[in-house]
């Protein structure tokens, strides 16, 4: 009888108490995912610039969640199913509210369906990464590179021609146009649901003869998006965009090297 109690006892304070590296991942998706959402309200406000700022606050705790987790030794079932539903709102939802608002709205009849592409390809790609995770381990070669372009990513991409406003307000009437922005949000679609590679650094090891100079570009950052942010993030932007077709280059030379190593 005393056996049987210590185990209801056991039970009952697994279902009332829980450690706090398990709740420390789910706190920060939260903060993204409020971010996100407070994003689709400014957007509604056509406060532009706040909007923005959400969206890449969302990118910054998505980044820092899943280090938690791992830090803290704290992943989870749960904790993975909420950083996509997180990602969703803040990276496949916002930024279609964003430009839909900002231009898009002026598109009779095919506005709305252009931000409904994004979104859709959005949810398609992170549905994708989640089956994914259950699939046989990728070959070595795909370490480094993620199967198209990831979440936050292409929130960036998408929003990118606002950020070009902030500090270049004479090229608004070019990338604020209408055919612009939905091509954009066209091709954005096609590189999250599509196979090609991206480069990826969760797993990218720094030699100790880089950490001085590494520091000394996270000082150089951290000055600049200070007191220049929108120039600094839409450079950043535009240094991932790049960073796509070389991405492909170093795959499939990584690819080759493999093969050829494996004959």
């Amino acid at each position: 009888m005393e056996k049987i109690n210590n185990k209801l006892l056991l039970s009952k304070q697994k279902f009332t108490s829980l450690p706090f590296r398990k709740i420390a991942p789910n706190i920060v998706t939260m903060l993204a995912l409020c971010a996100g959402v407070t994003s689709i309200r400014y957007s509604i406000q056509e406060d532009w610039a706040k909007a923005v700022i959400c969206i890449f606050l969302a990118a910054f705790f998505d980044g820092l969640d899943g280090r938690v987790a791992r830090m803290l030794k704290g992943s989870s079932k749960f904790g993975a199913e909420l950083d996509s539903l997180s990602d969703f709102v803040s990276f496949g939802v916002a930024p279609a509210i964003l430009m839909f608002q900002w231009t898009l709205f002026d598109l009779p009849k095919f506005g709305w369906f252009f931000c409904l592409l994004f979104s859709i390809g959005m949810s398609m790609r992170l549905a994708r990464f989640n089956t994914m995770l259950d699939d046989e381990p990728q070959p070595e070669y795909w370490q480094h590179f993620f199967v198209g372009v990831p979440a936050p990513a292409a929130a960036a991409l998408a929003i990118m021609p606002i950020m070009v406003t902030f500090d270049f307000p004479e090229l608004e009437s070019i990338v604020r146009s209408n055919a612009f922005c939905s091509t954009l949000m066209c091709i954005i679609a096609f590189l999250m649901v599509s196979r090609i590679p991206t480069i990826s650094t969760k797993k990218m090891k720094v030699p100790t003869y880089m950490f001085l100079p590494m520091m000394l570009f996270v000082a150089l950052f951290a000055s600049f998006i200070i007191s220049q942010p929108w120039l600094t993030l839409g450079i950043m932007t535009a240094m991932y965009a790049v960073s796509i077709p070389v991405g492909v280059v170093i795959f499939l030379k990584e690819k080759h090297d493999f093969e050829n190593q494996n004959k």
